[in-house]
């Protein structure tokens, strides 16, 4: 009651709040969405959601910064998969059919669908072995002929 009287006066009293902390774009750096590996499944999980898509959790792989988009918990038995050694975590990742499967420190799963590199190129997380092969495009004499036709 006494608030409402001072305001309805005009008395109360006016702070003005500080500019450190009165926005959330502080939280939206690159440099702060660095994945830290020494907490639970569920929490690995909560940041790479939470910074999916802008700024994007990322790690370090192979000396090189990757972020991780699209994440799920994984409640199910270790699938197979290619390991992979991430920077910082106690256990390698599994690049599995589904997606590259990382480990909390309580040993439970989370599914990560979508991997980014630093020169901006994103993959399903389950080619990651795979993004540097090339096949060359081979013809039949049938495409051959199409091909000479069409030039």
């Amino acid at each position: 009651v006494e608030a409402v009287h001072l305001i309805a006066d005009g008395k109360a009293p006016r702070i003005p709040q500080p500019k450190e902390g009165a926005t959330y774009e502080g939280i939206q750096k690159k440099e702060n969405a660095e994945i830290s590996w020494d907490q639970p499944a569920a929490a690995l999980h909560n940041w790479i959601r939470g910074h999916d898509k802008v700024p994007g959790a990322w790690t370090t792989i192979n000396g090189q910064v990757v972020t991780f988009y699209g994440s799920s918990l994984l409640d199910a038995s270790v699938p197979a998969g290619q390991e992979l050694t991430i920077k910082g975590a106690s256990r390698p990742g599994l690049v599995t059919k589904n997606g590259l499967v990382v480990f909390g420190n309580d040993g439970k799963m989370v599914l990560v669908r979508n991997l980014q590199f630093e020169d901006g190129k994103m993959i399903p997380a389950s080619k990651y072995f795979s993004a540097d092969e090339t096949t060359a495009l081979e013809l039949t004499e049938q495409e051959k002929k199409m091909a000479e036709d069409i030039r």
